[in-house]
């Protein structure tokens, strides 16, 4: 079958590289057609897919100045004036949220006729639009009033965020979406557009993969993005409205663990639609680390900013140092945040554990820090992204965690939780495992192999196969029209012979199929027609 993957340009660590996730599911399904979509910031070169076995790859300039273009004739600005008006009221009024999915749908729908959306959008038209709308009575505008500053600079921002509805990536033939079996959207967000006009055009269903939540990234990012607050009130409901309707609108939703699923619930996601799919490394074929270091060696991993907490850490360490002397610590990972090493320095000095404290930088390899230790720490405040985690556990390695984010669903019962922000807790966990080494090859063994059959590749890609056979086969290849039934499986053997491209015309009716005949075998084969494609 043929699978659009959508994503944006900017790809996670997860997803970067031909290692990367998408690498892993492109080479793991190869008896499917993958196409990658994919969205970049303008005015940059595009990076490589870093992807093998892909059969094209199509991309959007996204961020960044706008793609050039004419605006709509004044008969049809009123149609974009106003859809954007019933876009806008659902962003700031709260009892007009219904009215998000269809003012969006429409919007696409006039930009595929004319492609003058993006130059709409970025018009006086759709300003003073925006700005009416935003400062009518009862709108949500974060306590304070819009300013004229405030509207350009929303205006630009749904702009960007806007620019995949007029994509030209919605045709029927085997390059568009529309002429795909399904799309799978990769981080969900803004990459969630296309695969939510294609349905709404095509009847295309869609998958949606999230290893770390968009939407709760954006709430995080805004937190100290140099907008005012009606700006950050403005966009944080489009891209809440839009991961909403995205749930709403997803065939599945394949989080990436059980912490992730509680967030997409809670933004409405249905649950009996949800199946969790661990995120798959090919590190479980790595061998396990070798022998311990001769004095007993805490290692700390992670960027050295508050919400790793290395404070805790530390303070920690303090006690372990004052009941093991020979005891040290290494601190894996890059400044984080600007002058938060030498805090860390400072607060060690102080403490009196400067000369058993090593501030290492970033390791050869995560492999190498974990080797470099007898027990790993983690003191994080948030622990959103189980990989690390994963990572320290494949190293057989016993491992010490604060119990907060996927912690406990990562470790299970192969590892220490400790409640987050104290020192005396983490700190008896670490002695009890450094005070004891047969309990630390014990829990350094069942965690290797924990993280070994929940983050194998191989089941990654099997669930994903098993999904994908599942929703071809519930939902209809061509959506019905008025007067016909939509069947699954519509498409015959011969619309996928290559060279047919976008004017493939469906094949003839046959009342009898013709036959051919293979001499070599000696036997007669008759050829599948629609009528045959139609009754299998």
């Amino acid at each position: 079958m043929r699978i659009a993957l959508l994503t944006e340009g900017t790809l996670t660590n997860a997803q970067r590289g031909e290692g990367g996730w998408c690498g892993r599911l492109v080479s793991g399904l190869p008896e499917h057609e993958f196409r990658l979509y994919r969205l970049l910031p303008a005015d940059r070169p595009a990076p490589p897919s870093g992807v093998r076995g892909l059969h094209g790859v199509h991309e959007l300039p996204m961020w960044g100045r706008r793609p050039a273009g004419r605006g709509p004739t004044p008969l049809r600005r009123r149609a974009y004036v106003r859809a954007y008006e019933e876009l806008v009221r659902a962003l700031v009024a709260p009892g007009e949220r219904a009215g998000f999915g269809p003012a969006l749908y429409r919007l696409a729908e006039l930009g595929r006729e004319d492609d003058a959306l993006p130059a709409f959008l970025a018009s006086g038209h759709a300003h003073r639009a925006l700005e009416r709308i935003w400062r009518m009575p009862g709108a949500d505008t974060a306590g304070g009033q819009p300013l004229v500053c405030d509207v350009l600079v929303a205006a630009d921002l749904l702009e960007q965020c806007l620019r995949p509805l007029s994509a030209p990536w919605y045709g029927t033939g085997p390059a568009g979406l529309g002429g795909a079996d399904l799309c799978h959207v990769v981080g969900g967000g803004p990459a969630a557009l296309p695969a939510l006009v294609a349905r709404e055009l095509h009847g295309v269903p869609f998958v949606v993969t999230e290893h770390g939540l968009h939407l709760r990234e954006q709430y995080r990012g805004y937190r100290s993005a140099p907008y005012r607050w009606p700006v950050r009130a403005l966009l944080l409901s489009f891209f809440r409205q839009l991961t909403e309707e995205t749930y709403r609108q997803a065939a599945v939703l394949t989080p990436g663990s059980a912490y992730d699923r509680q967030w997409q619930q809670r933004c409405g996601s249905d649950p009996a639609r949800t199946r969790i799919v661990h995120e798959g490394t090919p590190a479980t074929g790595r061998p396990a680390a070798g022998k311990e270091p001769e004095a007993p060696t805490l290692v700390w991993a992670g960027a050295l900013e508050p919400g790793r907490d290395p404070e805790l850490m530390l303070h920690a360490f303090a006690h372990v140092r004052a009941e093991l002397p020979g005891a040290r610590l290494k601190m894996y990972g890059e400044e984080g945040a600007p002058g938060y090493l030498a805090h860390c320095r400072a607060i060690a000095e102080r403490l009196g554990v400067e000369e058993a404290v090593e501030f290492a930088g970033l390791p050869e390899s995560p492999a190498a820090a974990w080797e470099s230790g007898s027990a790993v720490v983690f003191s994080a405040l948030a622990q959103r992204s189980p990989r690390l985690l994963a990572d320290a556990m494949l190293s057989g390695r016993a491992v010490v965690a604060t119990e907060v984010g996927v912690a406990r669903e990562v470790l299970g019962p192969t590892g220490l939780l400790v409640p987050p922000r104290s020192p005396r807790a983490l700190a008896g966990a670490c002695l009890a495992l450094l005070g004891d080494h047969e309990r630390r090859s014990r829990l350094g063994l069942a965690g290797r192999l924990r993280a070994q059959e929940r983050f194998a590749v191989e089941p990654v890609v099997g669930a994903f196969r098993e999904i994908y056979l599942e929703l071809v086969s519930r939902y209809p290849a061509f959506p019905a029209r008025p007067g016909t039934r939509a069947r699954p499986f519509a498409r015959p053997a011969e619309y996928w012979v290559a060279g047919s491209g976008e004017s493939a015309a469906p094949a003839r009716p046959a009342e009898a199929a013709p036959l051919v005949t293979d001499k070599r075998a000696g036997v007669t084969l008759v050829k599948a027609g629609p009528a045959l494609a139609e009754a299998l």
